[in-house]
């Protein structure tokens, strides 16, 4: 398994790892490739989200209305202020 060595890290920075490893009750090293693999994908991750995105389109466009089929915004704020009025009346 390779090895990483990292120089130059921000006191503040190194603080604030050291407190959340002591939190989980894990080590630097432990939790500094626990935040690496939340916030770097791999290449099968980025394979993964890919498909995953593809398979939103063809789920969206599967459940895309044929044509203006629902109303508008702004026609519905319309009705409801003929609503206001007539009642107002």
């Amino acid at each position: 398994m390779p090895t990483l060595y990292v120089e130059n890290v921000p006191a503040d920075l190194y603080a604030a790892l050291r407190a959340r490893a002591q939190a989980r009750r894990t080590s630097i090293a432990t939790e500094t490739i626990a935040l690496l693999r939340q916030h770097v994908p791999t290449a099968a991750d980025l394979r993964r989200r890919k498909r995953l995105y593809q398979s939103f389109l063809r789920l969206q466009r599967l459940a895309a209305p044929a044509g203006d089929t629902a109303p508008s915004i702004t026609g519905l704020l319309r009705e409801s202020r003929a609503e206001l009025e007539r009642r107002a009346e």
